[in-house]
């Protein structure tokens, strides 16, 4: 595997080829994550202005962390930066950096009083889109001093007000994740995304669409993924060996497992329906309907 200089966390990773990207796999702006870039781009942004770098780079890394932390795909090129770093999403003020920090915590523990570890914390000012380590510390201390959090070392946790400034600011229930496993080559993957995924995330789930082999929308899954799962929903439409290990693999972890296959598909099934009794849709529409009326 080659090694290659992140341009915006200044770290050498090992990265890998997709089509015409590079993925970044493990530096700071996405620790035990990654995301690509395109090759072409690589020289064009590193040919930057250095104020320009100066002003850029810390808020794309720290874009990319935030976003890929909460499991979704970051893919750029040199046209995404201006539109990243003129977000009206970003924070900008030390209260909005310090929810961001709060938010970070809130994901990453089931309650007030567990302790997240943020190591190393000097490269980490990134998950409050701070320029210097020297202001992600002064934003830990403020909400220590409103009493929003408990330090200890490299362990953060959240108080009790803490975390509920933290579900108010992330826009209320903590979403618990969820596996929605496809078969490779499928040709339905936006309907998914459109109009399924955001049915999901209705009834308090953070859906990772997943295939057995990594796409331009679904990422290859694995069994810490399913493990992790509160829910899996597997379709069956394209008989992927992959998509019954996976959901056979969480039935015995004791993890609900909601079934659905395309009508076009449904009598070539394998087993019979009165051991699977999968939802039979044509329409992303019509599953929608059925998604809700199960989950709800």
């Amino acid at each position: 595997m080659n090694k290659k200089h992140c341009l915006f966390c200044d770290e050498i990773v090992p990265t890998k080829a997709e089509g015409d990207y590079d993925v970044y796999l493990g530096c700071s702006c996405s620790p035990g994550g990654f995301y690509s870039l395109l090759r072409d781009s690589y020289e064009t942004i590193h040919s930057l202005p250095y104020h320009k770098k100066r002003d850029m780079f810390h808020l794309v890394s720290a874009y990319i962390r935030e976003h890929t932390d909460r499991e979704e795909k970051v893919t750029l090129s040199e046209g995404d930066l201006e539109a990243i770093v003129h977000s009206p999403n970003l924070p900008v003020t030390i209260e909005d950096k310090g929810n961001r920090l709060l938010q970070y915590l809130y994901r990453h523990s089931e309650g007030p009083g567990e302790p997240v570890v943020i190591q190393p914390l000097s490269s980490s000012y990134n998950l409050t889109y701070s320029p210097n380590l020297q202001e992600l510390v002064y934003i830990i201390d403020k909400l220590r001093g409103e009493q929003l959090l408990i330090r200890e070392g490299m362990a953060f946790q959240l108080t009790e007000k803490g975390w509920s400034e933290a579900a108010a600011t992330a826009g209320g229930k903590k979403l618990k994740p969820c596996s929605v496993l496809i078969a490779d080559g499928e040709d339905f993957r936006t309907e998914w995304l459109q109009m399924l995924l955001p049915t999901i995330e209705q009834y308090g789930y953070l859906p990772r669409l997943l295939a057995p082999a990594a796409t331009e929308n679904a990422k290859v899954y694995s069994l810490e993924q399913i493990t992790d799962s509160k829910l899996v929903i597997a379709d069956l439409t394209g008989q992927s060996p992959g998509v019954y290990f996976a959901a056979g693999y969480a039935l015995g972890l004791n993890i609900p497992v909601i079934w659905t296959v395309k009508s076009s598909d449904a009598e070539m099934l394998p087993v019979r329906f009165n051991e699977i009794r999968p939802i039979v849709w044509d329409t992303a529409e019509e599953l929608a309907v059925f998604l809700q009326q199960r989950l709800g």
